[in-house]
């Protein structure tokens, strides 16, 4: 009997919902942003175990600032397990340029940033021996902030100048001694409004204190089928471009500035080709974040 009731109930209540989801475009975003967010915390939560079976978890022998678990086949199954991930939500990559990735030694790969769908973009192109720099905040998330841990994400505080500092210049010395490229969003923050914001310079000052090559990523919009303001997200088909490296040999610090610069527009260019979209400000390019 109490099963039955319990049957009575349930089903109405899922016709009830499936009605709302289909009238309300609000509740049915809400609800696909929240069942990508469970669904990244579930993977994360089944994928730990792999990475603390595989190599007994991120220890001092294995890591400096940079976790060397990043090098070994356990990188490549919370890779395979996020790339899944598009099949799910209708989204199709269409990737050019991998092979400016085959540089030798290290290197900073710079990427615009635009939503919590980044990490689909990311896992569909990141290049073996190569670890992310995100905010610290990300470390509290559930199991998504263990099993990057696990993977060797870089944590810095970013409302701390002196421990982003410190961290960077962490980085640049374990980046070279370990061989391992470094993945960077210089706008900072995510950014949805179909343009780049402002760079901020530390993946710069970095790649010239290292005197390693620049590798500019560029992803196109998703405002065509990913707009919190519109409460919209469809499927949708987004265009990857990895541009040729900037080298950075005797550059030196004076040069932050102008590299930055260079890097800023060309991936700004790059931006509006992919995504189809005119260039804004009358065609000028906005001034640099210090």
């Amino acid at each position: 009997m109490e099963s039955g009731g319990l049957l009575l109930w349930a089903l109405p209540s899922a016709l009830l919902l499936a009605l709302l989801l289909q009238l309300s475009p609000r509740l049915r975003f809400r609800a696909k942003v929240l069942s990508y967010c469970a669904l990244c915390l579930m993977a994360s939560a089944l994928t730990a175990p792999a990475c603390l079976l595989w190599n007994g978890g991120r220890t001092v022998e294995n890591m400096r600032l940079v976790c060397l678990i990043c090098l070994c086949p356990v990188h490549r199954i919370i890779k395979n397990v996020v790339r899944s991930f598009k099949y799910l939500y209708g989204l199709r990559f269409d990737v050019k340029g991998l092979e400016h990735f085959q540089v030798e030694g290290p290197c900073v790969i710079v990427s615009n940033h635009q939503s919590v769908l980044d990490m689909m973009g990311l896992m569909e192109i990141l290049p073996d021996r190569c670890v992310q720099i995100g905010k610290r905040e990300l470390l509290y998330f559930g199991s998504v902030g263990l099993i990057m841990y696990l993977g060797g994400v870089i944590f810095i505080n970013r409302k701390s100048t002196s421990n982003a500092k410190s961290v960077m210049s962490g980085v640049g010395q374990a980046m070279t001694t370990d061989n391992v490229k470094v993945w960077i969003y210089p706008e900072g923050t995510r950014n949805g409004n179909g343009d780049l914001l402002p760079f901020k310079k530390g993946a710069f000052h970095l790649a010239i204190q290292t005197q390693v090559p620049v590798i500019p990523v560029v992803y196109s919009s998703f405002t065509t089928f990913y707009n919190p303001e519109k409460n919209l997200f469809t499927s949708g088909r987004i265009r990857v471009e990895v541009l040729p490296p900037i080298h950075t040999s005797g550059m030196t610090a004076t040069d932050v500035t102008e590299l930055c610069d260079t890097c800023y527009t060309t991936m700004r260019e790059t931006f509006f080709r992919l995504s189809g979209t005119a260039r804004r400000v009358n065609g000028s390019t906005p001034h640099l974040a210090q």
